[in-house]
């Protein structure tokens, strides 16, 4: 049986392999010759104290012991297995996908944006203020909003599904193995499309299928089941479908409530993207800059409560940029992703609080259980309406932001089309302003340096979840009302991140599995 060592590592020490292995022998009083194979099963930097520490699990294999197989996963040939139709080819339909071909079935996945390779086109672009494919950008196309980002893998879902195989799936579509023993996995925006297109040609080196440039415009329903989809004039027959389109997909939703498909009005999270410096951060959270050149860059996770108000950090990018999330040219959106290396000279992080279904009680009447959506819309173009004509976002110095003031100038930034300087503070609604600025005060206190006008805020972060859940049935996961219709996913209200969407499409894959499908 292979032994389970935990180290505790300086971080100078953690980075030599050699230092590692002396140090395990050692305590395992063993020559050092004896481990035949090493693996690490995780680490951590525990920076609470000066200096840091680096905490490291390891599995050692010794004298002859077998080291452990890779593993690989065979999926099955489904060319003439019962056809599914996916909406959608973020995180949740791919491997709701994936799932299904281990069932025997062959998924058919239709999606309204580009394939990656198209995709970094319509995004750079953007980037560049040459126009918004509203199809494909950062929100839409293969792979969903979570190609072009960090790629951060942490969830709280685990026991959802198989978290562990998840990782495993990634690594074996090109992940880089860190991502199975690191505290806090990611994989990089440069990283990302690829495995994305490798997921893609397992699909269709089975038997699957992926339909680019198909925009759902509607369902068909018959007695209270699917029955298809139609893309324009086109109409496609489903015995089931999953609907895994992602949070911006406000024209499913409108489509749904058009076509009387039961929805909620649900709660969720609106704020700022604060941009730092990346040093200040490091200098922040490793008490120095000493030990930078053995360590990642410094992240934080930031929560406090204002007036009873819940206010957080989402999404933080140690090492990244802030890039353009908007999905209509009336709006201005701002999202933040970084490489794998996390080399950028700026750190950034949205910081939201939440909104309550009373804070949009007053849409209502008239939006019905769109109202959040309405609202959220409403303040991603207050935010275009206090910038140019083009994708720059209205930003404003942190210090300036909390104490109400003027910003007269505006630092540099990560976020290539622009800024252009607002105060935020007066047109956020009065409870947002009052809860990020509380926040802000409070992790100032914590964080010496912090709160500063060294960093700025950029609006808005408004796409940190769905304003609309899609109901389903707890045991048989379809809409309670609609036969064989599996809302999945971020947009349907049941994920919050790529891992957590893996995990919910494969559990549908499950459920839909075991149901009495015709």
């Amino acid at each position: 049986m292979p032994q389970t060592l935990q180290l505790v590592l300086t971080p100078q020490q953690a980075v030599s392999e050699k230092t590692v292995l002396d140090m395990a022998a050692r305590q395992l009083r063993i020559g050092r010759e004896r481990i035949a194979f090493s693996r690490v099963v995780k680490r951590s930097v525990d920076a609470r104290k000066n200096p840091p520490k680096v905490n490291l699990t390891l599995e050692l294999f010794i004298d002859d012991e077998q080291k452990p197989a890779e593993v690989h996963f065979d999926y099955p040939d489904v060319t003439n297995g019962k056809e599914i139709v996916i909406v959608g080819s973020g995180p949740a339909g791919l491997f709701a996908a994936l799932r299904l071909m281990e069932h025997g079935f062959r998924p058919i996945l239709f999606e309204r944006g580009n394939n990656v390779e198209e995709r970094k086109r319509d995004v750079a672009q953007l980037n560049r203020n040459k126009g918004l494919n509203p199809d494909s950008n950062y929100a839409f196309g293969e792979g969903g909003a979570g190609t072009f980002s960090d790629g951060k893998l942490f969830t709280r879902s685990k026991k959802r599904g198989d978290y562990n195989k998840a990782l495993q799936t990634l690594v074996f579509h090109g992940a880089s193995p860190e991502i199975l023993y690191e505290a806090h996995p990611h994989i990089g925006t440069d990283r990302l499309p690829r495995i994305i297109e490798n997921i893609r040609k397992t699909i269709e080196s089975c038997g699957g299928k992926v339909h680019f440039g198909k925009r759902i415009t509607a369902i068909d329903i018959k007695d209270g089941r699917v029955c298809g989809v139609r893309c324009g004039d086109e109409r496609i027959e489903a015995r089931a479908v999953i609907l895994a389109t992602g949070h911006s997909s406000r024209d499913i939703y409108t489509m749904l409530h058009k076509s009387g498909v039961r929805l909620e009005a649900k709660p969720f999270a609106m704020g700022v993207r604060v941009e730092h410096p990346q040093e200040l951060i490091d200098r922040i959270q490793y008490h120095s800059l000493e030990f930078r050149n053995y360590l990642p860059a410094a992240a934080y996770t930031l929560t406090a409560q204002v007036g009873g108000r819940g206010v957080y950090s989402f999404c933080m990018c140690p090492g990244g940029v802030i890039v353009p999330a908007l999905t209509s040219s009336d709006e201005s959106v701002v999202n933040g992703m970084s490489s794998s290396s996390r080399g950028s000279r700026w750190a950034n992080s949205g910081i939201v609080t939440e909104i309550r279904l009373d804070d949009f009680g007053h849409l209502r009447q008239k939006y019905g259980e769109l109202a959040g959506l309405r609202f959220q819309q409403e303040l991603e173009q207050a935010a275009r309406a206090n910038a140019e004509d083009n994708q720059t976002a209205p930003a404003q110095r942190l210090a300036d932001f909390v104490a109400g003031r003027k910003s007269l100038s505006l630092p540099r930034t990560s976020y290539v089309p622009g800024t252009v300087a607002s105060e935020i503070n007066t047109w956020l609604p009065s409870f947002m302003t009052e809860a990020l600025q509380g926040g802000f005060r409070t992790w100032g206190t914590r964080m010496r340096g912090f709160l500063t006008n060294e960093a700025q805020v950029l609006g808005v972060e408004s796409r940190t979840s769905s304003p609309v859940r899609i109901p389903r049935d707890p045991v048989t996961l379809q809409h309670p009302e609609v036969e064989f219709l599996y809302p999945a996913g971020e947009g349907a209200g049941y994920a919050g991140g790529i891992i957590s969407a893996a995990l919910d499409g494969e559990r549908i894959a499950d459920a839909l599995a075991e149901s009495k499908l015709p």
